[in-house]
């Protein structure tokens, strides 16, 4: 049965209408929390009112939401399509691995039928939506739909690149996205996981849905001109149209400073970086996915003690080496849950960020001016690391891929390195990025006036 909170108070006592939004996030974290922050910014710049489609065991995610906003922002549950590919109870992608994204995706779309009944019901139904771009579907809903992005622009075009060009895949030779601004080379192994590598039914679906982004009425970023200037205007060479709006960094914005609990004692953490002298903390964290296995544990160790570099590792679950933390006690701390990553990487003891380069840690890392000592793990994380290596230059790549086992010696020389002397160039440019990403969020600057051009185009429907 779906649940509809009932219409906020001005819009059932006679009083005008205020445009009515629809917002579907994905039920995976990284795209989730992004797109709720959105919500919150568009709440705050406009006079508008939003249903979020959300699936019961994701509800709990909008609770701050629906608390800063009680008059405007509605949640609206449907019943989880079950699916017997996903195990009973799963709803978010957090519960089932990556692995698990094509089986959601094709759950989600089963949503379809009840959502435009519920369309179709509604006395002030919406004149737009924002959804996730995994959920290109909604593109035939009937309304103007902007297709929200929780990843960067870069990721975007290349899936946007080989939706009519999967006979690339023929050939195990590095593939040139010649019509990409750079003209990048990627190893088919490194591309982006929505590329087709398979003819599934459900790898077919999931690249269908990704050619509909294009198509949309209007594309939203979670990213800003300064990093992926050329990209976007890529995207909008590519839609034909200037309906793209670059609006990040969000998660370091409104609500999404305070989405997680903290397991860690954060007074002692924050105490110890104070201790410590400016840029010498190596802070060191995987994502919320990613467990390291004993084998990458031990060479991660070994290589940070033979760096004698100082550093906070968040190792969640991670099985850290017996004797490890007495070894580097007073040099090093392991912490097992979630640290507070905005904080922590905002403190002047951070020096640099040893990072999977998963989209929202990457955002995090440029907003605060850290630079970053790469590891991407997944495909789309190639992409990342790419974009900040190569074409920024705010990072350095320390080790890739997911099951690699670094090589403690030669991972504990470019630790010591990076964070030295030779990584003072990436440092420093580190910072002007951030200063130039934390501009963009104030009056005036690129994401803020594409927020409130977004505000805008949403209240001419």
């Amino acid at each position: 049965m779906t649940r509809v909170m009932p219409l906020p108070p001005s819009e059932t006592e006679g009083k005008s209408l205020k445009q009515h939004i629809m917002v579907f996030p994905y039920p995976a974290q990284g795209h989730l929390l992004p797109l709720l922050d959105l919500t919150h910014q568009l709440c705050l710049h406009g006079d508008i009112t939003v249903s979020i489609i959300v699936t019961p065991k994701n509800l709990p995610y909008l609770s701050p939401l629906l608390t800063a906003h009680p008059s405007t922002v509605a949640a609206v549950t449907f019943p989880f399509p079950q699916s017997p590919s996903l195990p009973p109870g799963v709803e978010n992608v957090k519960d089932i691995g990556p692995s698990g994204n094509p089986v959601i995706m094709a759950s989600m779309r089963q949503l379809r039928e009840p959502i435009v009944n519920w369309l179709s019901s509604h006395p002030n139904p919406p004149v737009a939506i924002i959804s996730d771009f995994f959920l290109g579907w909604t593109n035939d809903l009937g309304i103007p739909r902007f297709a929200f992005f929780s990843s960067g622009a870069f990721l975007a075009s290349i899936l946007h690149f080989f939706s009519d060009k999967l006979h690339l895949f023929e050939s195990t030779e590095p593939v040139c996205l010649s019509d990409l601004p750079r003209s990048p080379v990627f190893k088919i192994e490194h591309l982006p996981s929505l590329v087709p590598q398979s003819p599934s039914l459900q790898d077919l679906e999931s690249q269908r849905d990704s050619m509909m982004n294009f198509l949309s009425y209007g594309c939203v970023f979670n990213s800003c001109q300064c990093l992926e200037g050329e990209y976007m205007d890529y995207v909008k060479l590519k839609t034909g149209h200037n309906r793209v709006f670059g609006v990040g960094p969000l998660s370091s914005v409104g609500l999404g400073k305070g989405n997680f609990d903290s397991s860690v004692d954060v007074k002692a953490l924050m105490s110890w970086l104070d201790g410590c002298l400016d840029g010498s903390v190596l802070y060191i964290c995987f994502g919320s996915q990613k467990v390291l296995t004993k084998d990458q544990c031990d060479a991660l160790a070994l290589a940070l003690e033979k760096s004698m570099t100082r550093f906070v590792w968040v190792a969640k679950t991670d099985p850290i080496p017996d004797g490890f933390e007495d070894r580097v006690v007073g040099r090093g701390m392991v912490f097992r849950g979630w640290a507070p990553q905005v904080a922590v990487l905002s403190h002047v003891a951070v020096g640099g960020f040893l990072s999977h380069c998963g989209w929202n840690s990457v955002m995090e890392a440029v907003a605060s001016g850290t630079m970053i000592l790469a590891w991407p793990m997944g495909a789309d994380q190639f992409v990342d690391a790419r974009l900040l290596v190569e074409d920024k230059g705010v990072a350095v790549i320390v080790c890739e891929g997911g099951d690699t086992v670094p090589n403690p010696n030669e991972l504990g020389r470019v630790v010591a390195e990076t964070m030295g002397e030779c990584g003072r160039n990436v440092r420093g440019r580190a910072k002007e990025m951030g200063q130039m990403v934390l501009a963009a969020t104030k009056a005036g600057g690129s994401s803020d006036a594409d927020l409130e051009r977004l505000v805008i185009e949403l209240s001419c429907l």
